[in-house]
């Protein structure tokens, strides 16, 4: 019954969507409303699909005398859990599906038999495709189990087994959702009403990033109408993660998310370059707000000789004092300086025609200045237009770009050197670069920029205005072709009901029909516009964002409603931190909320004995979240002879026979050495890279380099240990650093245990 009221929304939203398509033509009201539809049928057509596997997972039987303090019809009694809800239409609006993030669904992730809310049984539902594979009942009622023949419940973990499944199952790449589990520490933060900056901290494996996105889907539930117009936007830490996080939201039946990095959120850019690791620290110090101000105030230039120019066959100068004045002018403005180059403009302007009329009426003796105001005004004007005087002008106080100046100040070491005169040479060396494109850190470098530089939009208005002029003559032109091609002797024949051209559409609805196109959502103009703001936000990894990168988020979330998820022991950036308060507090003061996800459903709980050890010596006040399984495979290393580790790791790799994903994580100078490793189930990734991700078996190779290569390496080292479900080998050329003397010792050659 479920799925054949899924085909009937699916078949009215696809042919109301054709109906759309088909449509043509109307006011510019209609046409707007009909790209509105056209997204809401599209978006309805992508949940419904997406909603097709697993549709219903949970079934809650509640008491009648019990529930809400009512009595509840037989209907309401058994409430059937699913992605999305659905009524049926065809009687008296039954509802045949709950929502999972409707209040009424809520029991079914919180109830246990010592306050069962109600509920009587708990049913979990795991299907493939539109087949049930297994069904788990808990009893939460002792009466009712025993009516039952069956024991009672009597576990803290919700759903233990249909929860214990999921986490036994094989990766696949790419991350699932756990509505069918979610477990009740992550359901109070999910539902969390705190409409301030709610920081999730959490150990490895404690499903941070789950517990985000499904309150990403909660929120879009809760708040839609807020929500859908101002786009909830998600920062993960690296491209991979974000494409490994991307079929979450949409299997919740959300699309209108945008999901992007840091290097990526400013419009237009992408980051394809790699920075040092000192490179990347200092670009994300408050420092470089000075060193920006500094490069753009150093392109406000004066001359260092007089400039002659000629006008109208007379010699004027432009002397270091007269820009010198133009310039303060422009300075006390305190506008932006792109806006504030009109004014530049114009003082310099307003000196060189004083000049001229100066030599004008020096010219004429005895007559005085034979200039009126009207004239020096005409010359005024004439000067704008002037080639000569343009060139002068840009080149003194030029029109900018974000990306210009980045580049130009990266590139030129004179540059860098006159803005940054605090840094040493080793720092600006670590800063400088030669070629092309920008690397994470300097998004939010742009993005200051784009402050400072601001936006003189007057002219690209003015060519906008005059295209949609040009476009009505056009199309007045084409219908009075139209409507003057037939004969005198054909519209004399024409039966005065058959319509001309005119009568059907005027110019103007003709040359708007050509701008008609696709209507575009939420998420796609929030990601062209650098001044959009959002209605929330959420940030996982949230402790690797340097300082700047928070100036940069905070701009596009003034109501500062956010969700931040991370775990600052895991903090790899040398740029990111290790402490909420400091980050937040000069943005928020107080208004934040802490919150800690304490149980690793993730990584076993051998593994975590071993990185209990790295965890101590990182920061021993933190505790390690308490692991619900064991995998039954020890963790182990083994130590090569440098010229044998690619050969050991390779045969360490063909020997995980089992079902799933494998990660090899190395040095980022043995990326390109182990490259040959990498299959569609196997990844060879640095540890920045596997930041957020999961696999069935992970192989750690050198780790003392990678503890060696950043000074925050046993961070980096506790996040390659802890990216495995399953099993963990680590492979080693010299000494062990000693916080992994828990692994056994592994001799070359062993075969898997």
């Amino acid at each position: 019954m479920l799925y054949g009221r899924l085909d009937e929304l699916r078949a009215y939203a696809a042919d109301r969507l054709r109906r759309v398509l088909l449509e043509s033509g109307g006011t510019p009201q209609a046409r707007s409303e009909r790209e509105s539809f056209s997204q809401l049928y599209s978006d309805d057509l992508t949940k419904y699909d997406a909603a097709e596997n697993g549709l219903c997972f949970g079934r809650i039987d509640v008491a009648p005398d019990e529930s809400d303090g009512s009595t509840e019809t037989d209907a309401d009694a058994t409430r059937h859990i699913g992605r999305i809800g659905i009524l049926d239409e065809t009687g008296d609006y039954e509802t045949l599906l709950l929502d999972w993030r409707a209040p009424l669904a809520r029991p079914f992730y919180l109830a246990t038999t010592a306050q069962p809310d109600g509920v009587t049984r708990r049913r979990h539902i795991r299907s493939r495709s539109r087949t049930v594979t297994a069904v788990n009942d808990e009893y939460l009622d002792l009466a009712a189990a025993e009516a039952a023949g069956v024991v009672a419940a009597s576990d803290g973990v919700a759903g233990e087994s249909a929860l214990l499944s999921a986490l036994n199952a094989a990766r696949t790449g790419h991350m699932n959702d756990i509505v069918e589990t979610i477990q009740s520490e992550q359901d109070a933060i999910i539902r969390s009403e705190h409409k301030s900056v709610l920081v999730v901290q959490g150990g490895p494996g404690t499903g941070k990033t789950a517990v985000a996105l499904h309150r990403a889907a909660y929120l879009l539930y809760t708040y839609r109408k807020q929500l859908d117009r101002a786009g909830v936007l998600i920062i993960g830490p690296n491209s991979t993660f974000l494409d490994y996080i991307g079929q979450v939201l949409p299997s919740l039946g959300e699309t209108g998310v945008l999901l992007s990095t840091i290097g990526d959120l400013y419009p237009g850019v992408r980051a394809t370059r790699t920075d040092s690791l000192e490179g990347g620290e200092l670009k994300g110090s408050l420092s470089m707000l000075d060193v920006v101000k500094k490069a753009v105030r150093d392109r406000q230039e004066l001359p260092s000789e007089p400039v002659t120019l000629t006008f109208d066959t007379y010699d004027l100068t432009l002397d270091r004092k007269t820009v010198s004045k133009a310039r303060g002018r422009a300075r006390s403005s305190r506008r932006p300086h792109n806006l504030a180059r009109p004014i530049f403009v114009t003082a310099v302007v307003d000196a060189l025609a004083d000049q001229l009329a100066g030599i004008i009426g020096a010219n004429v003796v005895g007559e005085g200045n034979l200039l009126s105001r009207q004239d020096i005004a005409d010359i005024r004007d004439e000067m704008r237009e002037d080639p000569e005087i343009i060139r002068a002008t840009e080149e003194l106080w030029p029109e900018l770009t974000p990306q210009q100046v980045l580049a130009d100040l990266w590139s030129s070491p004179e540059r860098l050197a006159s803005a940054a005169p605090d840094l040493t040479d080793e720092q600006r060396a670590a800063l400088g670069r030669d070629g092309q494109g920008f690397g994470p850190a300097d998004a939010p470098l742009l993005d200051e920029l784009a402050e400072l530089l601001g936006i003189d939009d007057s002219a690209e208005e003015e060519a906008r205005r005059r295209r949609w002029h040009q476009q009505i003559e056009d199309a007045r032109g084409a219908l009075d072709i139209l409507t003057g091609s037939a004969s005198q002797e054909f519209e004399d024949e024409l039966d005065s009901e058959i319509l001309a051209a005119y009568d059907v559409i005027d110019a103007e609805q003709l040359a708007e029909r050509q701008n008609v196109g696709r209507a575009l959502t939420t998420a796609e103009r929030a990601a062209g516009d650098r001044t959009w703001t959002y209605g929330h936000v959420i940030v996982d990894e949230a402790q690797e964002l340097s300082a700047m990168a928070w100036r940069m988020l905070m701009r596009r979330i003034p109501n500062r409603w956010m969700t931040l998820v991370g775990d600052t022991a895991q903090t790899g950036d040398p740029a990111g931190t290790t402490s909420w308060s400091e980050i937040l507090e000069p943005y928020v003061a107080q208004r934040w909320k802490r919150t800690e996800l304490t149980v690793n459903y993730r990584t076993p709980s051998e593994i975590m004995a071993v990185a209990h050890d790295v965890l101590a010596a990182i920061d021993s006040s933190q505790a390690l979240p308490r692991s619900v399984r064991e995998s039954g495979f020890p963790p182990w290393s083994m130590r090569v002879e440098p010229a044998g580790l690619h050969a050991a790791t390779a045969a360490a790799v063909a020997d995980e026979t089992g079902p799933g994903t494998v990660a090899v994580l190395v040095p980022a100078a043995l990326v390109d050495e182990f490259s040959d490793l990498a299959t569609d189930d196997v990844g060879v990734l640095t540890v920045h890279d596997a930041k957020g991700l999961e696999f069935d078996a992970v192989f750690v190779v050198e780790p003392g380099i990678i503890v060696s290569d950043s000074p925050r390496g046993l961070n980096d080292l506790y996040v390659a240990l802890t990216r495995a479900t399953q099993r963990l080998g680590v492979l080693h050329t010299s000494e062990l650093p000693e916080v992994l003397g828990a692994l056994a010792p592994r001799a070359q050659g062993d075969a898997r245990q």
